[in-house]
């Protein structure tokens, strides 16, 4: 099993766990090169700063995407690891040389369920890792020289772990069936958050409107397709992204999409706001956008849930 120690800003650290979110965005400043190591699911740990030197607790990998700062606020807020975005700003340019650049484009690692240890958790890793020379970080490999580490974090971690936790098979980003050896390890209890569902459905369309084919990034939603107060889960296969306005729409059943990926529009949208264009020019079509991966695309199950709110 891999995992990654990546060096972590203390006062993101201190923020966040105090406010304890279920998922946060562990940021790159400089954005300009992809975070490959992990797939989802495996352990991202937050090995503190000077005067540190330990593991304070850890977060699992959802995905890494590319935002501009502006979107990245919009989409994590506080999860970002400050109380507002003008600190959030000045946090950000404070790495950068160009600082004349108002919303540059970051790194986002999207980590999910993260865990914050208390002081006496601390894990010491001088036995693991160099105080000097490691700039970001540093990946490990349980089959190779990580095996001693995780063992730590491992035992640690049960101290932080729900008696019962509530989370049913489809929330899960990994399963405890995929890592062997580790007997009843936290891997089993990772779930998506919202603005970690949010950042892979936005990704999985390819940053496109499904219906209409718009870009711009800041007016472009990730819709559940069964709402999450409905037990509609943070996965993919239950998200579309849409612009904001038809978002509106898709949850108050204007409009709808069918098993083989149709649009459906409601007559009442022209009965009750007499709009015959914008919205019937999409009447029939197929979608334009879909995910890549056929696990990704729209589950019949929750279309047929969503058919059933439709207004006809």
């Amino acid at each position: 099993m891999k995992f990654y120690a990546g060096a972590t800003d203390n006062s993101w650290f201190n923020y966040l766990s105090r406010i304890s979110p279920e998922d946060v965005n562990f940021w790159q400043p400089g954005g300009n090169s992809a975070f490959k190591y992990l797939q989802p699911g495996e352990p991202f740990l937050f090995k503190l700063k000077r005067p540190y030197h330990v593991i304070g607790g850890l977060g699992f990998f959802s995905s890494h995407t590319f935002l501009p700062l502006n979107m990245a606020w919009d989409v994590f807020g506080e999860k970002n690891g400050c109380a507002s975005f003008n600190e959030f700003k000045r946090s950000i340019l404070s790495y950068r040389t160009d600082k004349e650049n108002s919303n540059p484009t970051i790194g986002c690692i999207v980590l999910t369920n993260p865990i914050f240890f208390e002081t006496q958790d601390w894990i010491p890793v001088d036995q693991f890792m160099s105080r000097t020379g490691i700039v970001q970080g540093k990946g490990f490999d349980t089959a190779v020289t990580g095996s001693e580490l995780w063992t730590q974090i491992n035992n640690t971690l049960q101290k932080y772990l729900p008696s019962n936790p509530v989370f049913t098979e489809n929330q899960f980003i990994s399963k405890e069936s995929d890592w062997p050896g580790y007997g009843k390890s936290v891997l089993q209890k990772v779930r998506i958050g919202q603005s970690a569902f949010r950042v892979l459905v936005t990704d999985a369309y390819s940053r496109r409107c499904s219906i209409s084919g718009e870009k711009t990034l800041p007016v472009l939603d990730a819709a559940h397709i069964k709402p999450y107060n409905e037990q509609g889960p943070h996965n993919i296969s239950n998200g579309i992204l849409l612009r904001s306005d038809m978002h509106k729409l898709f949850d108050t059943g204007y409009i709808t999409i069918t098993k083989d990926y149709k649009v459906e529009i409601s007559k009442a949208i022209k009965e009750e706001f007499e709009n015959r264009r914008e919205y019937y020019q999409y009447h029939g079509k197929e979608l334009l956008y879909l995910p890549g991966k056929e696990v990704d695309k729209p589950n019949q199950q929750y279309i047929e849930w969503h058919n059933s709110i439709f207004r006809g």
